[in-house]
């Protein structure tokens, strides 16, 4: 049988997806990924060089996708919220892989260069609706997006007490929706001009 290098390294990715957001970088084992991925230490060595690349490369793709499937329309910032607070709720491992990617950045900060762009641009995006008035420029934009974020991930991160029973996922779920969508509302709403 030929072997297939990129179905190897696909098998390796994949399983070292899920046992980093499992785990961590600190946490994960080398031989659990080979295992899974059913390849052997060497190959993800000569694939990925070390575990730190490894991971710094599952977090790039998987972090990345939120930053290019979730996009923020200035004009409706509610309604970034909402589509960020879907994408976490079903992709709950990209959630710990990002906290994970905060919590053991190594050395040094880690950077990655797609996020840092989407960043910058929903930050670019953001300054330019304040500065037109369209949402309220009491809280920095850099601050604001940090809110947005935690605002829409707060419940895949929730305690285990707070999390929904089976029967009740769905209800739940739409109303935690409704509830994040209308605090970025209520956040980004400009002030009533006073009437001095």
């Amino acid at each position: 049988m030929a072997r297939d290098p990129e179905a190897t390294k696909r098998r390796i990715f994949e399983a070292a997806t899920d046992e980093f957001a499992r785990h961590g970088i600190a946490g994960a084992r080398i031989d659990r990924i080979a295992k899974h991925a059913g390849a052997n230490k060497q190959l993800i060595y000569a694939y990925f060089g070390s575990k730190q690349a490894l991971f710094d490369r599952v977090v790039t793709d998987q972090v990345a996708r939120f930053h290019h499937e979730v996009h923020l329309d200035p004009e409706d910032v509610p309604a970034f919220a909402g589509a960020a607070f879907d994408f976490f709720t079903d992709n709950p491992a990209i959630v710990r892989l990002g906290s994970w990617h905060s919590l053991e950045a190594g050395q040094g900060v880690t950077r990655i260069e797609a996020i840092e762009r989407s960043i910058a641009r929903h930050l670019r995006a953001l300054r330019e609706a304040q500065a037109a008035g369209r949402i309220d420029s009491t809280v920095a934009p850099d601050e604001l997006l940090v809110m947005i974020y935690a605002l829409a991930r707060a419940w895949v991160v929730a305690t285990p007490e707070l999390q929904p029973g089976e029967t009740d996922e769905r209800p739940s779920r739409l109303k935690r929706r409704r509830a994040v969508v209308e605090a970025t509302r209520r956040l980004v709403s400009p002030s009533p001009p006073d009437n001095a």
